[in-house]
């Protein structure tokens, strides 16, 4: 289903009073996936901030939450890209357990300048790369 998969595992400070992974971690869980999604892309974020003077900013998160994850659960993170644009991108995340779909979502991310925090495009290397993954989608 996703074409990068990252695994996660279920900690104590992840869970609520009910024993359950609490909703707002699972956020958490996503951003892990999507800096080693580009990292493997070759692109480390903190390097790219440094280089370009910019940042990556969740501008949209839509999110469908389908089965609880618990205290020490193995997870399995996806991502993969929906479409790039030239200041922002958009990924679809699942968030599984073995075969389980616990958490779905479309994630649009916007490039930002980091002096001014406003749109900017995204860098050309990147952008050839995100253009080079949509493309094998088609």
């Amino acid at each position: 289903m996703s074409a990068f998969r990252h695994s996660a595992r279920v900690y104590w400070e992840d869970t609520d009073a009910g024993g359950i992974v609490f909703y707002a971690n699972y956020l958490k869980f996503m951003e892990r996936a999507r800096t080693e999604w580009l990292s493997a892309l070759g692109f480390d974020l903190a390097q790219v901030e440094r280089e370009h003077g910019i940042a990556f900013a969740v501008h949209r998160a839509d999110i469908e939450y389908r089965a609880p994850a618990r205290l020490s659960d193995r997870l399995d993170v996806g991502v993969s890209l929906i479409d790039a644009g030239r200041a922002r991108f958009s990924v679809d995340q699942d968030v599984r357990r073995g075969d389980t779909t616990l958490v779905h979502a479309r994630i649009t991310l916007a490039c930002l300048e980091t002096e001014a925090w406003r749109p900017a495009r995204i860098p050309a290397p990147l952008a050839e790369r995100l253009d080079a993954l949509r493309s094998k989608r088609l």
